[in-house]
């Protein structure tokens, strides 16, 4: 029974497979038009999730009447399928280039100067995972993404052979301390940066306490040790998908900690991020991916 809701799930191999399918293989039409019907078709086959986004929709932007509900949880989903058949068209007969605005890139170049490399904070939100391509190209900065392992190998498969083809480069990593290193190497480089998710608890449950969105909430503890490490600039940059193949990338502050930081310095800083995050947040409600 777990076998079989795994991969009917909303990240499972089922729902890869046939977005990668669409999206490589069929018309170029099918990317921009199927996304919303296969969006709507997950909202009702999902009930977990969807109750999940309903719950996620409520803290972001308090009650609302039941019409609006169903609205944003919908759009919720149709947001996530465009993201996904876009980022699976990557390399295929389909691919196109999209089109991307960067709003506060004075806080890119400041972080940019410190010359120490640049972390960047971002969450499962619309075009996450274009922020590697389309920001090295926009900065001028090598770019790779930073993610723990998902449950299903197999759809990660599909999915990393998109990304591969699309130019996005993925380091996987689990508990061990050691997976770091190849991050510790790469920001070295004046020009490294390392893409990291901020808005689930890692494998490792090493996190920070904050507060999110009027709550109690955690935040994953490694980005903000690997910027005391490295002492690359933590910069918050989270993206929103517009339309079809249409991004915006919200960059906030950056912030830096010393390799000796308090405690208190740490929660300090983990508590800015976390307000950045909230702003983002209800300013784009529909487009945060926690359906968990």
């Amino acid at each position: 029974m777990n076998q079989a809701r795994d991969y009917f799930a909303h990240d499972g191999l089922f729902w890869r497979r046939m977005a990668a399918l669409g999206a490589q293989r069929f018309p170029s039409w099918w990317v921009r038009w199927s996304p919303p019907v296969f969006g709507v078709a997950a909202a009702v086959a999902l009930p977990r999730a969807r109750r999940a986004v309903r719950s996620n929709l409520r803290r972001i932007r308090g009650p609302r009447p039941l019409w609006r509900d169903v609205l944003d949880t919908t759009q919720t989903f149709t947001t996530y399928a465009g993201c996904l058949a876009e980022t699976l068209a990557s390399g295929s007969k389909n691919d196109a280039r999209p089109d991307v605005e960067v709003r506060g890139r004075e806080h890119v170049r400041v972080a940019m100067a410190e010359k120490r490399g640049l972390i960047l904070l971002t969450m499962h939100t619309g075009g996450w995972e274009v922020a590697g391509p389309l920001l090295a190209e926009h900065t001028h900065l090598d770019v790779v993404l930073v993610m723990e392992g998902e449950r299903d190998a197999s759809a990660r498969e599909i999915h990393d052979r998109a990304r591969a083809s699309g130019g996005v480069r993925v380091i996987h990593i689990g508990p061990d301390p050691l997976a770091a290193l190849p991050l510790v190497r790469h920001l070295a480089d004046r020009k490294g940066a390392a893409a990291m998710q901020v808005d689930r608890a890692p494998s490792s449950g090493r996190v920070l306490s904050v507060r999110m969105l009027d709550r109690d909430a955690t935040l994953p503890e490694g980005p903000f040790r690997l910027a005391q490490l490295t002492g690359a600039p933590l910069l918050p940059v989270f993206c929103a998908r517009l339309g079809f193949r249409r991004y915006a990338f919200d960059a906030h502050a950056a912030r830096t900690l010393p390799r000796r930081a308090t405690p208190a310095q740490v929660a300090a800083v983990a508590q800015g991020v976390a307000d950045d995050m909230t702003r983002f947040l209800r300013s784009h409600p529909t487009q945060w991916f926690e359906f968990g």
